[in-house]
């Protein structure tokens, strides 16, 4: 267990590694329609009849994000500016997510449900764990509840999934048939959304296996007592 955990962390520093390398060589790309990431988000969001989400700029690098509470598409200040291939596809991945909100995308809706709850657990679960071990020669109650409530966030990483593959995959569509990219820069874009889709795996597969790690602690100690 603690082979595969440290194998996970290892495959996650490599990932983000290539994430980051792809942005880079793809951000050095200029784009041959000469369009700005918030450009290209205003018109995606426009050809899908989407008038009621807001493109705002936000700090950060790799910062971008959809947040369907409020309706906006918020991207990073390098990808909200610049005209490069990286740019367009982040842009256009996250205007994926506004789509999905505006058709009621199953997946995305059962993730936005599950966020209140996981906002609240994720509080004091990492505290429920450490009693949990603490006192787990004398119960092993207070581990068994914090593994249930560990089980969401897993759940909630694996759900995820689905929900960031589609988005990207509604943004390349969509950039193919508006003719935003040529066969080329579509190429580059897929690429770059492939390596940030594998960062949401190597997360999900990092949250099983801790899991996995807390639930082999909560079967030894069920066995002694």
């Amino acid at each position: 267990m603690y082979l595969l955990l440290i194998l996970i962390m290892v495959a996650s520093a490599a990932v983000q590694w290539r994430l980051r390398s792809k942005f880079k060589e793809y951000g050095q790309v200029g784009l041959r329609a000469n369009l700005s990431g918030r450009e290209v988000a205003a018109k995606m969001l426009a050809d899908h009849g989407i008038r009621d989400v807001q493109i705002t700029s936000t700090e950060g690098s790799l910062s971008d994000h959809y947040n369907p509470t409020d309706k906006t598409v918020n991207l990073s200040a390098d990808v909200y500016n610049e005209r490069t291939v990286a740019a367009a596809a982040v842009a256009a991945h996250e205007c994926g997510h506004a789509v999905q909100h505006a058709q009621a995308y199953g997946f995305l809706k059962f993730r936005s449900a599950m966020v209140p709850t996981l906002s609240a657990v994720s509080k004091f679960m990492p505290f429920i764990l450490l009693a949990g071990i603490f006192m787990i020669r004398t119960s092993i109650i207070p581990l068994g509840i914090g593994i249930g409530l560990f089980a969401l966030t897993t759940l909630f990483s694996f759900i995820t999934l689905p929900v960031e593959f589609d988005a990207s995959r509604r943004a390349l569509a969509w950039m193919d048939r508006s003719g935003v990219v040529t066969t080329q820069e579509h190429a580059g874009a897929k690429d770059a959304l492939w390596w940030a889709a594998m960062t949401y795996v190597v997360a999900a597969l990092s949250s099983l296996a801790t899991l996995l790690y807390y639930a082999s602690i909560f079967l030894s100690g069920s066995r002694r007592n």
